[in-house]
């Protein structure tokens, strides 16, 4: 197993939660821990029913849900950065945010800024299964501000059945050794009713935190718009027929598979069964000892802590044979936290982690096949004879095939970024040009490259990117090009505020707006380069190598707001290429 994949340890928490101290422990063991588990502290199943509850049923749902992007919605370190710098800027904001990526812990009371380790364990699970399956009417765009149904797992459930598989098995009780109330016996408890909710397979059910204007009247989320303005919307496609499907990204139609499984018993196995993986196009950089999440630490992990986790250094191999070997015969010396003291503890971790990086490794692969299905590049076209000293000028053709919304689409601003990197070698193997170059930080040698404006790399004039910039008006009258709508010329809080002015009609405040590069659903766009003639040198065989980079966030706005040097090294070994090939062609020697 690969340990390089995923952050060390220390890296998780948002610098606000580093600030806050958490509460003492009880000790149980000479490790000093507190008795319970502490992954259910805070959280009353009365209220909202935690997702490793309804796991004991739909244990395919919640394995594929478990390394979702909505599963990691609450605990992201890098929302959480965001977050705090956002509140930072705009204090008025409030938990504007967090009621879409921690919707039940707001319905708590639990206030924005609470550390991890206090919130409930549903809180933390974000996009959880009652935040849709507790929902019973339909809001649109109110950006996240929709009501989970409170209850405890007794109560009725909505989804897109019809209820007729619960019916059966609450006929039989015995046999399905269930239980429908508390106190009822010692079965597994579950719901009593499934309610027909259309709404939640419709396009509209998403509508609520992934089409979102902030109060200053920008829009930050757009899917609903670009997908409201698509083929697939006028052919009747929804977001759930390609998000959900059994091939990412593409229509294709749904698996087929058991609703639960009760006591061994599959309950209504042929019908159709949306995955719950949700693939997309982000990914996690979050510690993997409490993410992706499981079902139940057992055994010493029960006793351990989210900041116990965070304190496990696994990249260093804790609980590996290999490192345990070295450590009893005294080759490492490490002053293990108390919680890990344990050599066994440290086993039962590591084995725990490989699990979950396994699962990770499962969602880099959706990842890839939802970019790869959803866009193409044709080429090189090259214009006449390639001669030596001769200008070599060619062109690619990007193609978005994704017929829901744009390329890419998402968040707006900050992220996300696709570009195209293209290099050409001559034929001694050696790269003479290059566009789409990264700086020693990973961002692309544009305007924002921290090695551009020192005068490390020189700016890359022919850069094809994808990602949407704001564009604030300074003082002086002239345009910058921003990552967010915030204009640093004089006042560092001009558009984070509500403006006095009405911005509904044309969507931003009159100095700041949005400059969109993104290629609309199916649409193509020619990227020409141009390679100046001094740089082809020698006749023969040259290779011109391209790729589409795919990042989820670029490293200056990392370091903007504030992300730890170990969260910037994980977004980039994250950086996806995509339909990467190599195209040879001759260079004769012209005039020479």
């Amino acid at each position: 197993m690969n340990r390089h994949l995923s952050p060390a340890p220390w890296l998780l928490l948002p610098l606000l939660t580093l600030l806050l101290a958490a509460p003492p422990l009880a000790a149980d063991d000479d490790t000093g821990m507190a008795p319970g588990d502490p992954h259910a502290a805070a959280f009353s199943e009365t209220d909202f029913p935690s997702a490793t509850v309804c796991a004991g049923c739909h244990e395919t749902i919640f394995d594929e849900w478990r390394s979702s992007s909505h599963a990691y919605a609450s605990i992201s370190p890098m929302f959480h950065k965001f977050e705090q710098k956002i509140s930072d800027l705009a204090p008025t904001i409030g938990d504007f945010c967090v009621r879409c990526h921690a919707q039940v812990g707001t319905q708590l009371g639990e206030p924005r800024e609470l550390p991890l380790w206090e919130r409930a364990q549903v809180s933390r699970e974000g996009i959880t299964c009652v935040t849709c399956h507790r929902v019973k009417d339909a809001y649109g765009k109110v950006n996240g501000e929709r009501s989970v149904v409170p209850g405890d797992i007794y109560q009725p459930i909505y989804g897109a059945g019809d209820g007729s598989g619960l019916d059966a098995v609450l006929e039989n009780e015995d046999q399905y050794a269930i239980k429908t109330a508390e106190g009822g016996g010692r079965g597994s408890p579950i719901h009593t009713q499934a309610i027909e909710f259309t709404n939640l397979s419709e396009s509209e059910f998403c509508v609520s935190c992934h089409q979102v204007a902030v109060n200053l009247g920008i829009k930050l989320e757009v899917v609903w718009e670009q997908y409201r303005d698509s083929p697939a919307f006028r052919q009747g496609i929804s977001c759930q027929d390609c998000h959900m499907s059994q091939s990412p990204g593409k229509p294709v139609g749904f698996e087929t598979g058991p609703a639960a499984v009760i006591n061994g018993e599959e309950i209504n196995p042929d019908r159709v069964r949306h995955d719950h993986a949700f693939a997309g196009p982000g990914y996690p950089i979050a510690h993997p000892g409490i993410f992706p999440h499981v079902e139940d630490y057992r055994g010493a992990l029960r006793q351990r802590t989210i900041e116990d986790w965070l304190e496990f250094d696994y990249i260093a191999g804790w609980g590996t044979r290999e490192f345990e070997n070295k450590v009893k015969k005294g080759e490492i010396e490490v002053d293990f936290p108390r919680a890990w003291a344990r050599p066994s503890t440290r086993q039962a971790a590591a084995r725990l982690i490989d699990d979950n990086l396994e699962k990770i490794e499962q969602k880099r692969e959706l990842r890839r096949q939802v970019m790869e299905n959803g866009s193409s590049i044709d080429g090189p076209f090259i214009e006449g004879e390639a001669a030596v000293g001769e200008p070599l000028e060619f062109a690619y053709r990007i193609t978005n095939t994704n017929s829901g919304h744009n390329l890419p689409s998402g968040s707006l601003g900050a992220q996300p970024e696709l570009w195209l990197n293209v290099a050409l070698s001559d034929p001694d193997g050696v790269t003479v040009w290059e566009s789409g170059y990264v700086d020693s930080a990973g961002d692309m040698a544009d305007l924002h490259s921290a090695d551009v404006r020192a005068g490390k790399i020189p700016h890359d004039d022919q850069l094809f990117n994808l990602q949407t910039k704001f564009l604030t008006t300074n003082v002086k009258g002239t345009d910058r090009e921003m990552y967010l709508p915030v204009n640093f010329d004089v006042d560092q809080l001009p558009f984070l505020r509500p403006p006095p002015q009405p911005t509904t009609v044309i969507n931003h405040p009159p100095g700041v707006r949005m400059e969109g590069r993104s290629l609309p659903p199916l649409a193509s766009r020619m990227v020409n380069y141009k390679v100046p003639g001094d740089l082809i040198a020698k006749p023969g065989r040259y290779r011109l190598a391209v790729r589409l980079r795919s990042r989820a966030e670029p490293i200056y706005f990392m370091r903007f707001v504030e992300a730890t040097r170990e969260m910037e090294r994980e977004m980039n070994a994250w950086m996806l290429d995509i339909h990467p090939y190599t195209v040879a062609f001759d260079v004769n020697a012209g005039d020479q």
